[in-house]
């Protein structure tokens, strides 16, 4: 019998990422193939997302694209939505598993044979039994790693189904994130980003109760140190868990770069305290100033959700005008969709999806636009980059260490490599073109 081939769709975070890479390995543990989406597959793994509306409605759409490459596949749903609505996962056409939070892990354990199945087989647990942890990284490309560090969620956001999806808060021993780290570092991969639910809760759920031994800032003192790893980024922290310390630590530190991505949510502290966020946007405004003191040329990204129940013009302008005169340097715009066993979906003031969709397309153009004056503000300067993997129309792209995107001309020695550049200009397409330090490097 040929090895049977399996692929995998992952939609959502880069959490999902690191889990479909673990759950690959796995996979090719147990005698499959790994081969790409396209390519005839026996078996289909699509690791869901149940963030917004969209991203279920997309499953759908894998699920007939998977049907099409080839009619017989094994199609099998696992992830957010796979835990949140297993039976509606499981009566779409040509799904034949489901697999929920703590199942996705062993999931060759519930493949008996890959004959088609009449109707979707549901395997899912209740969510409180997701009270234990299992680590994982993905490798991507030969240049970043996303490693895992925690996972579940003890916030209790109203417009969130993550707690339902995922459960409560856990983390990684320390000693098994560093081993993760190492097992990285051997494959040659320069840059880990640190990923998770709640990372700045890491340390909670280490001995599977509240109790723990390390800290956040301990996880991050340790990282410092790998050997062979020249860049750790801190993927996403809460505002009000991203304490003095640890960004005086990145300051110095010998690989954290100068990179946060701290959700906002929203620049009104009505809308914050209807969201049940843990801090006003004053504490928001305290992190971006430390940040900024510590490190001028520090990139800071920003989470916001439009079109939140109550929203009204005067709300979202004092969140608009909040994130204009605020020293960051781009936004990842949510527009909020109502989501089933969430308070939010009951809340009054709903706001039209056509004045949501405005708000959206406003706050995009002011992603732009900061994005462009954060670039332009490090013209004529010295930077590090690390170049990644493709060659994208004769042009290697890669990122400075405080995340401004550079190119330059195709260069296959490039590849995963470090060279300090000059940023140079802004191109037509928003990137920036670089003059290498170092006159060997040619970039004709």
């Amino acid at each position: 019998m040929s090895q049977p081939k399996v692929a995998f769709y992952t939609l959502g975070c880069k959490l999902n990422f690191s889990e479909t890479s673990t759950i690959a390995r796995n996979f090719e543990d147990e005698g499959y193939e790994r081969v790409e989406f396209e390519n005839d597959p026996d078996v289909v793994v699509i690791n869901t997302c149940s963030v917004t509306e969209n991203a279920d409605k997309r499953f759908k759409t894998i699920v007939k694209q998977a049907q099409k490459t080839n009619p017989d596949a094994f199609v099998i749903g696992i992830g957010c939505y796979a835990q949140l609505k297993p039976e509606e996962l499981a009566e779409v056409d040509g799904v034949d598993l489901v697999l929920g939070a703590t199942e996705k892990f062993k999931v060759t354990d519930y493949i008996t044979d890959l004959s088609k199945n009449d109707f979707g087989e549901v395997h899912s647990c209740e969510i409180d039994e997701a009270d234990f942890y299992v680590g994982s990284y993905s490798i991507g490309d030969r240049t970043r790693a996303f490693l895992k560090v925690q996972d579940g969620c003890d916030y209790k956001c109203t417009y969130c189904t993550i707690p339902l999806a995922r459960g409560i808060s856990r983390s990684d021993k320390l000693e098994n994130v560093l081993s993760n780290a190492k097992e990285i570092s051997e494959q040659g991969i320069k840059e880990i980003v640190l990923t998770g639910v709640n990372i700045g809760d890491y340390g909670k759920g280490e001995f599977g109760n509240k109790k723990h031994e390390h800290t956040f800032l301990d996880l991050v003192k340790a990282l410092d140190y790998v050997e062979g790893i020249d860049r750790v980024r801190i993927s996403s922290i809460e505002p009000n868990l991203l304490k003095d310390e640890t960004i005086d630590f990145v300051a110095s530190s010998n690989c954290f770069v100068p990179h946060f991505h701290i959700p906002l949510q929203s620049g009104s502290n009505e809308l914050l305290k209807k969201m049940r966020r843990r801090y006003m946007k004053e504490l928001y405004v305290d992190r971006v100033e430390r940040i900024k003191s510590k490190m001028p040329n520090a990139c800071i990204g920003v989470d916001v959700i439009v079109g939140f129940p109550g929203e009204t013009d005067d709300l979202f302008l004092e969140t608009f005008n909040f994130l204009n005169e605020l020293d960051i340097s781009y936004l990842h715009v949510f527009t909020f969709s109502e989501r089933d066993n969430t308070p939010a979906a009951e809340m009054e003031g709903e706001v039209p999806l056509k004045v949501r969709k405005k708000r959206s397309k406003m706050l995009r153009g002011l992603s732009a636009k900061k994005r462009r004056a954060f670039y332009e503000s490090q013209l004529n300067s010295s930077h590090e980059v690390l170049f990644e993997g493709e060659n994208k129309s004769g042009y290697i792209h890669g990122f400075t260490e405080n995340y401004v995107k550079v190119k330059t001309f195709w260069n296959p020695e490039l590849v995963n490599t470090k060279h300090q550049v000059i940023l140079n200009e802004i191109d037509d397409d928003g990137l920036v073109k670089v003059d290498f330090v170092n006159s060997a490097i040619l970039a004709e």
